[in-house]
């Protein structure tokens, strides 16, 4: 049938268009009759691959995961009532992250409103002040007019998804009976050629973005700061672009001489520069050390730090703070920051490259010093158990076990600080990301099939067990969608963080395990067998690395790690004694 044939189909099909003109390239739909129209159109919309998630909470996670690796805008689809709703935890991290995604709300007409109907709520503005946009585009309308209007909302809410700071948008899409795409007269011969078909390969209404290149004054006044003084550093929070900034920041620390604190998710970390210092965490837990190596300058870059220690040694220092942010948004917690630079980071670190020639002196050498003393120290203590896998010990293992190149997905809690703390970084280029909009671990699953999925190739994820069962559904959107993903998950039969933190002493053991330790006593093996994925159950450090690179060769893989919760606190703290003894009191370089 010809889109001119109906109305809602040549609706939902203008507003597809307009958004694959505007970058979009995949769309995820879940079932529904409101949003058949929807769905069809993504189905039909040449530019565009569609892909069916039955559950919007997995589904919004796994848009989520498409959209941070690609770093292009990915729609939603969800049918009217509290569908959409579910979709309300991707939207928050993608604010908080700035992930362009794109959320069509299918809904009912106005008259349907407010009466009882069926599958009806009120769905203006429902994620608030975490969608960079809202518009109901109204009921379809056989003008000129309506149809020109709708092209232009679409073209503009992608471009608001896509422009500094990057988020989610929505527009709600009302529809009225009959669904189906029936042959239906509207008097199609009334719309204007412009507004049935828009114009090819571009969007009705293009939106320049701002230029994103920083202010050459700006970076003036930042380089003659960085020129005067020796006792810098740069120091890489979580980032998802892969676009050089890694490069771009070896090439910085090199000509300042000044250190890179970089974490597992900055795309700083490995394949870094000969200045990336993996294990900060302990170097900046040692006191004499911390005390001793007080920076004057930070050059601060990426998202929100998640170890403690580098913003504790920052605000003790009293350090000037430089922030750059390349993404419109302010990571400041303490409010330090002297100077804010907006703009490309990896444009911002190659012009102030130019002109600084430091070079690597005692200041850098002491940090390179005493980084080979703790890992020499780590690895000691590694290897005095080698057959026994702790949870500083898996998360080291897996990163070790990937190639150059590799995707690895780390989630929120414990094993994003154990990557941090343990795993060395090195030579070996890896892509790592992970969800630190927000800090949960919502969606870690279905993010991480995203990943798999935009990037037509394997990934790993490393999990804890309550992010698996929270987000289980996700084994089943993977395997529905035939992403080559393995997933390695912590098993330590609960909420293994809660131990580190001071109501873990303060709180009634029974009551801290009912409420916080949460003990589940899941066999995973049986999750793995709902979606249909290979289980492993490794027990040595060696077999493990054999499953991550079993896992690599493609398929849907489940690989559970069980581990003791109760003696986790006092492996993480005799690791970190370990290092500190063999750090001393220096000296370092």
């Amino acid at each position: 049938m010809s889109s001119d044939a109906n109305l809602n189909v040549l609706w939902a099909r203008a507003l597809l268009e307009e958004l694959v003109r505007g970058g979009v390239r995949n769309a995820v739909v879940c079932p529904g009759s409101r949003s058949s129209a929807l769905a069809l159109a993504c189905a039909h919309t040449p530019g565009l691959r569609t892909w069916s998630v039955i559950d919007e909470r997995s589904a919004g996670f796994f848009a989520l995961g498409m959209a941070k690796h690609s770093r292009q805008p990915v729609v939603l689809v969800a049918t009217s009532g509290s569908a959409g709703a579910h979709f309300y935890p991707a939207v928050i991290e993608a604010a908080m992250a700035q992930v362009p995604l794109v959320v069509l709300t299918a809904d009912r007409p106005l008259e349907l409103q407010g009466w009882g109907a069926p599958q009806t709520v009120p769905q203006a503005r429902f994620y608030g002040e975490f969608a960079r946009l809202f518009a109901d585009v109204g009921l379809p309308e056989s003008s000129t007019a309506a149809i020109a209007h709708l092209r232009a909302t679409a073209a503009r809410a992608v471009g608001t998804a896509c422009r500094a700071p990057r988020g989610a948008v929505q527009l709600n899409v009302p529809f009225r009976e009959p669904l189906a795409p029936i042959a239906q007269d509207f008097g199609a011969e009334k719309v204007s050629a412009l507004a049935r078909d828009g114009r090819p390969d571009a969007p009705l209404t293009r939106i320049q973005p701002p230029s994103r290149a920083p202010d050459a004054a700006t970076l003036d006044t930042v380089r003659a700061r960085i020129a005067a003084t020796e006792r810098g550093v740069i120091i890489c929070g979580p980032r998802d672009e892969d676009d050089g900034f890694g490069e771009a920041i070896a090439a910085l620390s090199l000509a300042t001489g000044y250190p890179v604190f970089a974490e597992a998710a900055s795309q700083a970390r490995y394949g870094g520069g000969p200045l990336t210092v993996s294990l900060y965490d302990a170097l900046l837990r040692h006191e004499p050390f911390a005390r001793a190596h007080k920076p004057a300058l930070v050059l601060r870059f990426g998202g929100g730090l998640t170890p403690k220690s580098p913003q504790q040694w920052m605000d003790a220092s009293e350090a000037e703070v430089v922030v750059f942010s390349d993404e419109g948004a302010l990571y400041d917690p303490p409010h330090r920051a002297s100077l804010v630079v907006e703009g490309s980071a990896v444009l911002a670190c190659r012009a102030l490259t130019q002109g600084l020639s430091r070079g690597p002196g005692r200041w850098a050498q002491g940090f390179m010093g005493a980084e080979r003393v703790a890992r020499n120290a780590l690895e000691t203590a590694l290897a005095e158990r080698p057959d026994t896998l702790t949870e500083p010990r898996l998360a080291r293992e897996v990163v070790a076990a990937l190639p150059a190149g590799a995707l690895l997905f780390v989630s929120s809690s414990m094993p994003i600080r154990a990557v941090d703390a343990f795993a060395q970084g090195g030579g070996v280029p890896l892509r790592v990301l992970a969800n630190r909009g927000a800090n949960g671990i919502d969606g870690i699953v279905s993010s991480a099939a995203g990943v798999a999925a935009a990037a037509g190739r394997p990934a790993v994820l490393l999990s804890g067990d309550l992010a698996l069962l929270h987000d289980v559904g996700g084994l089943l959107t993977a395997s529905r969608a035939r992403v080559p993903l393995t997933v390695v998950v912590v098993n330590n039969d609960g909420g293994g963080i809660f131990s580190f933190l001071p109501l873990a002493q303060s709180a009634k053991p029974d009551e801290f395990e009912t409420l916080f330790g949460t003990p589940h006593g899941v066999d995973l093996s049986h999750a793995a067998a709902l979606a249909g994925a290979r289980f492993h159950r490794p027990t040595t450090p060696a077999a493990l690395r054999t499953a991550v690179r079993s896992g690599l060769e493609g398929g849907l893989h489940l690989v559970e790690v069980q581990v003791d919760r109760a003696t986790n606190v006092d492996e993480h703290r005799q690791l970190f004694a370990r290092m500190a003894t063999a750090l001393g009191e220096g000296p370092w370089a």
